[in-house]
């Protein structure tokens, strides 16, 4: 125990810290654009990153793993929040917490042993497809200095480690280019306060203002249930995605009850339902943020931006962020899949293409891998029935 705590709270101290804000700065545009699209304030999405990450970090079973507002889970909060309002999304997360920690309990993460490797091939390559398709919005009528701006964050990001290593490369290029914008004036680069107003305090305790009946039970249950599968699928399949890279092999199930927890909690502070984001965690990963302490910098980093230095994060170009994102685009696509495509069988090739396939038309990663999950087992069921009429003949 006492050995384990040493690992997480003092091992690699400087480069779990610089690991964890250089995950932050991934999360702030994130968290603000989750918001729009579950049609809330953008308080809510950072709220919702602070509680989740704050959590998950003591009561995760996955050292390393950002967890946050999540967009496969903010589409899914729209229409509640349409119908019925925000303070029923509150009471939806809670439940969401719930139902997630008793996940946890009956330990369905093993059910993660069933999804084969084609289909997490798939789901990852998927979200690398999604991101960059993510970002190309930031360029519909952008001046070419935004080009130009990103790509010399991609020459910092790529070219500085070759000579210096002390200070993770997109750390240093958000640094020097929102310096570099602000001394030249630049008025034609989009910056973070372009795209919400960081008008953020500190969370604050609340009961959702809602009716505690059984007709508010059976508003929110069918959000909560989409809310819990869903972020389930996605932090399960991030979880097996970190752990393969870092060599471990770490509690699910405790990840799933600490996602809960996480979940629950951040409905009594105004945030909503959130789970494991697959880009920031491989950020943070790599940038070498493999202990519990990096996730815990992260969240108070993006508390402290978010309260009390929202004037200089307002200045962050979008430039810097968009270059962070393209890298780990290209750190996350698999790309051994596709140059080794005819080295492997042809229907696993093809249960890959297909959650790629259902990932991107629907932009829901749960659907594409219940897809291929599916497909993979209709295979084997073909496979095995073909040999049982051989072996018959």
């Amino acid at each position: 125990m006492i050995a384990d705590w040493r690992k997480q709270w003092t091992m690699n101290v400087k480069v779990n810290v610089l690991a964890g804000m250089t995950a932050t700065l991934a999360l702030v545009p994130d968290s603000l654009a989750f918001s729009f699209m579950a049609g809330v304030p953008p308080t809510v999405g950072i709220y919702a990153t602070i509680c989740i990450l704050l959590v998950t970090t003591f009561l995760g079973g996955r050292p390393g793993m950002i967890s946050a507002a999540a967009g496969s889970m903010a589409v899914l909060m729209l229409t509640l929040v349409k119908e019925h309002g925000i303070a029923y999304l509150f009471a939806a997360t809670v439940l969401t917490g719930i139902i997630q920690y008793f996940m946890g309990v009956f330990k369905l993460g093993r059910l993660m042993k069933f999804v084969p490797q084609a289909v997490l091939t798939g789901f990852v390559n998927a979200l690398a497809i999604l991101i960059f398709l993510s970002q190309l919005r930031y360029f519909k009528d952008a001046s070419w200095t935004m080009y130009a701006l990103v790509g010399v964050t991609l020459v910092i990001i790529y070219v500085l480690p070759r000579y210096f290593k002390a200070i993770p490369s997109p750390l240093v290029a958000v640094a020097l280019l929102t310096f570099a914008v602000w001394a030249a004036g630049l008025g034609d680069v989009s910056r973070i306060g372009d795209i919400a107003v960081m008008d953020v305090s500190l969370p604050s305790f609340l009961l959702p203002d809602v009716p505690f009946n059984w007709e508010t039970l059976l508003i929110i249950l069918p959000y909560s249930l989409s809310l819990a599968v869903v972020g389930f699928t996605e932090t399960m399949l991030t979880h097996n995605l970190l752990d393969e890279m870092t060599d471990e092999q770490t509690d699910k199930n405790r990840e799933m009850r600490g996602q809960g927890i996480a979940n629950f909690i951040a409905g009594f502070f105004g945030g909503m339902a959130g789970c494991a984001l697959v880009a920031e965690s491989v950020l943070n990963v790599k940038m070498g943020g493999r202990q519990r302490l990096s996730t815990l910098v992260s969240a108070l980093f993006l508390l402290l931006l978010a309260v009390v230095l929202g004037d200089v994060l307002a200045l962050v170009p979008m430039a810097a962020l968009i270059g962070i994102m393209l890298m780990v685009c290209v750190a996350i696509f698999d790309w051994k899949s596709v140059v080794k495509m005819r080295e492997v069988p042809a229907n696993e090739t093809v249960v890959m293409a297909v959650t790629v396939g259902s990932v991107v038309i629907t932009h829901d990663l749960a659907i594409g891998v219940i897809v291929g999950v599916a497909l993979s087992f209709i295979w084997l069921a073909v496979k095995s029935r073909l040999r049982t009429v051989d072996s018959t003949n």
